[in-house]
């Protein structure tokens, strides 16, 4: 069974950064393409970045275009996003999500995506 578990949240200042895991398990492949999703309380959920695992194509959305940066680890079967310069509006709860399928995906859209972690809360002061 395809599990994600993310690691990495916290509270920090604006201006701050914070690395966030994602790690995959029940499938070792690097057929997969894994999403990061935030939301805020009362927001809806949204796409933040993503990643095709196997192809390497990167995908931001432009409110942290510049500022995220995803990689990846096969080795340990984990996704990263690094997130620099922090904006109190980057607070939200963090899910990362998975597919196996890599083909025409609508990488900023959650329908996609079969698999999701639980969450890990992000909160920037400023």
């Amino acid at each position: 069974q395809v599990q994600l578990v993310e690691y990495g949240g916290g509270s920090v200042q604006a201006g701050g950064s914070l690395r966030l895991s994602c790690a995959i398990s029940g499938y070792t492949y690097t057929r997969r393409f894994i999403g990061w999703f935030r939301q805020a309380p009362g927001k809806e959920r949204e796409a933040v970045a993503a990643i095709n695992v196997a192809g390497g194509q990167m995908y931001y959305d432009v409110s942290v275009l510049g500022r995220f940066t995803l990689s990846q680890d096969n080795a340990k079967n984990t996704v990263y996003l690094e997130m620099n310069n922090l904006k109190p509006e980057d607070s939200a709860m963090y899910y990362c999500a998975g597919t196996l399928r890599t083909d025409n995906i609508v990488w900023d859209h959650p329908t996609p995506y079969t698999y999701w972690g639980q969450g890990t809360q992000v909160t920037v002061s400023s």
